[in-house]
């Protein structure tokens, strides 16, 4: 296993990263937990169009961009879904297949291919500190699912909060499952405008907001 590659383990049948001590996913349904805090968070799927560009800070099991492409295809908008994600300590797929084997209506294939006849999926590894400020997209919609600020601080601080937003198509929307007040202020200065609301689960609450 590569010097970068992201080692798990299990705990209580949740997939848990050695390298940060958290959780891939919520304790309870790491599913309903994506369709909350990254598909309503974001309002999709109402908003999803042909050529619709999501962008993420960290892929992890794949899961959330799974259920983003399952519910652009019951959206039957046409045309392709875009999924950008940044990934510093990839998983290795045999890895996410097997966190993934709970979930056997997503569309689990799509994790070997990386363009389809709906969808065009790429990682790019590297720290996103580094990767995020040189992309050449803009994304509709960031999905921000870095590890806990407190155990993974790196991928919330204000100089990557201000690269996700220049990196943001106009009107272009973030959902994240973090209230920490630290990260509302860096994308709040970062030119979004930020509002906190119910979280899933056990988690009172969560992030999201619009680019002003």
């Amino acid at each position: 296993m590569g010097e970068n590659q992201h080692k798990i383990e299990w705990r209580d049948g949740v997939p848990v990263s050695v390298r940060f001590d958290d959780p891939f996913y919520s304790l309870a349904d790491g599913l309903t937990e994506t369709e909350h805090v990254f598909l309503a968070g974001n309002d999709l799927p109402a908003r999803f169009r042909g050529g619709f560009h999501i962008a993420e800070l960290g892929f992890g099991t794949g899961l959330n961009f799974l259920a983003a492409l399952r519910a652009f295809r019951r959206s039957n908008c046409g045309g392709k879904l875009h999924f950008t994600s940044f990934e510093g300590y990839p998983m290795a797929l045999r890895d996410q297949i097997a966190v993934l084997d709970r979930y056997p209506d997503l569309p689990i294939d799509a994790l070997t291919r990386p363009e389809g006849s709906d969808y065009v999926l790429h990682v790019i590894e590297g720290d996103a500190r580094r990767t995020v400020p040189v992309w050449d997209g803009h994304a509709d919609a960031w999905f921000l699912d870095g590890f806990a600020p407190a155990k993974n601080p790196e991928m919330w601080g204000v100089d990557l909060m201000q690269a996700v937003a220049a990196k943001t198509a106009s009107g272009g929307t973030f959902a994240t499952y973090t209230a920490v007040g630290d990260v509302r202020r860096a994308l709040a200065a970062s030119g979004f405008e930020v509002e906190r609301i119910e979280g899933h689960g056990r988690k009172r609450h969560m992030t999201r907001g619009r680019l002003r």
